[in-house]
Formats: C-alpha cells, sequence, structure tokens
C-alpha cells in the first residue's frame, strides 16, 4: 500500500496494490475510485484536500490496525 499527498494538484491517494488500472470513475465530487480488470478498486484519490484538512494534519498521518 502507498499513500501520496500532491501539494501541487492538491490532492491525496491511497493505493491498495500495484494491479493495472483500467478505469476510474468520480463516485462522489472529489473521490475517484480507481479499478483493475476484475473490477477490484485499486486506489482512491481525494482531490481538494486542502478544505478538508489542515496542513498539520497532512504532514503526519497516522495509522491504526485493529
Amino acid at each position: 500500500m502507498r499513500i501520496r499527498v500532491d501539494k501541487e494538484n492538491d490532492s491525496l491517494y491511497f493505493r491498495l496494490d500495484e494491479s493495472r488500472i483500467v478505469e476510474s470513475e468520480e463516485v462522489q465530487p472529489g473521490v475517484i475510485l480507481d479499478y483493475d480488470e476484475h473490477d477490484q478498486v485499486v486506489g482512491v484519490e481525494f482531490l481538494g484536500i486542502s478544505s478538508r484538512a489542515s496542513k498539520e494534519e497532512l504532514s503526519s498521518i497516522q495509522f491504526q490496525t485493529a
């Protein structure tokens, strides 16, 4: 899994695996899902993140496992 913050494009991207992306769909305004050839979600992109989180929140992402 990879997480990328793109300050230039004001986006946050979660890549779940390295499968080839064959389709993308904006499911809500500013939320894009990337699908592989088996219609499995392999990536999630959030646009306009500067309006959703502060710079401090984006600079220290915390991971939780259960």
